[in-house]
């Protein structure tokens, strides 16, 4: 009688100024180093402060923003060291899930990965880089979430974030075709379906060195390039 009534959304000031200002983030519509102000922050969200400051808190321990004494707060900046930092982590989390998913591969879990692959390939058809990085994203948490172990769960939701944020530059500025994305994630699942735990752990770890690589390539061609602008302007 009363399936369509839902519960009542229970979240604080805080936590809805957290989520609203991490999807901001996460869209890419702040470049990374700009300059926040809490006063800003809270005119454009009807908030108060106290209530900005504490969902930048939250984002600065998902390492979305930074506070720098006497400068304030800053969307963070990839280097050539966070995103090695960052692809190896992942690359540790992800190798370890895939071996777990190809000791233990059930038929659920298999259609479960098939689906999000279909539905990843769909976008890299369509070339649309907000859904590839969506969809690219869903595949490599689902893998996680389905290997059944709790602790690495809970470990990956810690940098969750930060590997969003990694895969939506990534995409934005290093990617590779739509069509070469698909082919390697037709690779990993191809190794997850294999049965070999090796296999599996060894190419869940290229693919996230191989997209390392490929962003940290970027982040120097950047940076050469932001000199080459300093010198010629002088």
């Amino acid at each position: 009688m009363h399936e369509d009534l839902l519960p009542l959304e229970r979240l604080s000031v805080a936590d809805r100024a957290t989520n609203r200002l991490r999807e901001h983030v996460l869209s890419g519509a702040i470049e990374a180093g700009t300059r926040l102000t809490e006063l800003s922050l809270a005119e454009r969200l009807g908030i108060g402060r106290a209530s900005v400051r504490a969902a930048l808190v939250q984002l600065s321990f998902e390492g979305l923003v930074v506070k720098t004494p006497y400068t304030g707060w800053h969307i963070a900046e990839l280097s050539s060291r966070s995103v090695w930092e960052t692809w190896t982590l992942r690359a540790s989390l992800e190798s370890l899930a895939a071996r777990i998913i190809a000791e233990n591969l059930d038929g659920p879990t298999r259609e479960a990965i098939t689906a999000s692959h279909r539905a990843f390939h769909e976008v890299c058809l369509n070339g649309q880089v907000d859904g590839i990085s969506a969809r690219d994203f869903e595949f490599h948490k689902l893998t996680v979430e389905l290997s059944g172990h709790q602790r690495l769960r809970e470990q990956y939701r810690l940098v969750e974030n930060q590997v969003r944020l990694f895969i939506i530059t990534s995409n934005a500025h290093a990617a590779v075709t739509g069509e070469e994305a698909f082919a390697q994630h037709e690779a990993l699942m191809a190794a997850l379906f294999s049965g070999d735990p090796e296999v599996a752990a060894r190419e869940a770890w290229q693919h996230s060195h191989s997209a390392g690589i490929r962003l940290s390539r970027w982040i120097e061609r950047r940076a050469v390039d932001a000199t080459e602008r300093d010198e010629t302007s002088r």
